[in-house]
């Protein structure tokens, strides 16, 4: 096996997934250049996810990330458990010829011809990482039919978020990340209060625990990961509804804590219609178990 037997490989295939037209051999390769990489950040061992999902590039989206073209896509990502990327050379790890390997040990073309070979089926790479949290690495394929550059792309499968009125706490160490949230709530009439790291979000909601009616989380962040804050803001009020968000797959969190009270997660980047969507299929899951009870 070309990851060796100390890693494991899960494949999570998504829910009817759109057709794409692309190359067998090409998209097998970017996907055994990506493994190869992950494999080289695990010397010790770990996991390797490949995900395949649906999803919308929207207006919305594109004016906050201005490297996504709108669609609709097949998104592949390829995730690890490894030590994770710098931030000072996530930018230039596409470049052909750059490598952080000793010299004799790596060309440094695997990732450059992962960028080419999506490029060239008019896709887009990007990259998700946090040091010390692994790597995932987002590969957006057009669906068949789709133009990447179409400004309507599947909209009619969207259905208009209704307007809320609830509270939402939002923890988000992303500034520009968590700006965007909060503006999109906003506009959408929920009242929002925000935190930038967990010790922040802790102590925002010991003040505001009783009017507070959702809050979503950032898995990683500074001071208090959202696993750390989750537990903390349980031990104040259990029946509180959680929504976790992540560059990463499902497996960065405990398994007992996605099917504890009814919480969800989103994986970034998502669509403001997206993030609504999820928003409001949470709080009227959890008024309609109020109702119940």
């Amino acid at each position: 096996r070309v990851i060796g037997e100390h890693i494991s490989l899960e494949i999570r295939p998504g829910f009817a997934v759109r057709p794409v037209s692309a190359d067998p051999g090409q998209i097998e390769q970017v996907l055994m250049n990506l493994c190869v990489n992950a494999r080289d950040a695990m010397p010790d061992g770990g996991r390797i996810i490949i995900g395949t999902e649906n999803v919308l590039i929207d207006d919305d989206y594109h004016r906050q990330h201005q490297w996504a073209k709108k669609g609709q896509y097949v998104l592949i990502t390829v995730s690890d458990t490894g030590c994770g990327i710098p931030h000072e050379i996530q930018e230039r790890i596409f470049e052909p010829f750059f490598t952080t390997k000793e010299v004799g040990k790596g060309t440094g073309l695997g990732l450059a011809t992962v960028y080419g070979i999506v490029r060239s089926h008019q896709g887009m790479v990007h990259l998700y990482s946090e040091p010390g949290h692994g790597a995932a690495f987002k590969i957006y394929l057009p669906a068949i039919g789709e133009t990447p550059s179409g400004a309507d792309n599947g909209k009619e499968s969207i259905k208009p978020p209704a307007l809320g009125k609830e509270t939402i706490m939002i923890a988000e160490d992303e500034e520009i990340v968590r700006n965007m949230i909060v503006q999109v709530l906003e506009n959408s009439g929920y009242r929002v209060l925000s935190a930038c790291d967990g010790e922040e979000a802790v102590s925002l909601f010991e003040k505001h625990f009783s009017e507070t009616d959702l809050v979503i989380l950032d898995v990683i962040m500074p001071k208090e990961s959202g696993q750390k804050v989750y537990e903390h803001i349980r031990a104040i009020r259990p029946d509180i509804a959680v929504m976790f968000m992540s560059g990463y797959t499902r497996d960065i969190l405990k398994p007992e804590i996605l099917t504890e009270n009814g919480c969800q997660m989103i994986q970034k980047p998502c669509t403001p219609s997206v993030l609504l969507q999820k928003i409001r299929e949470v709080l009227d899951a959890r008024k309609l178990q109020s109702c119940q009870s």
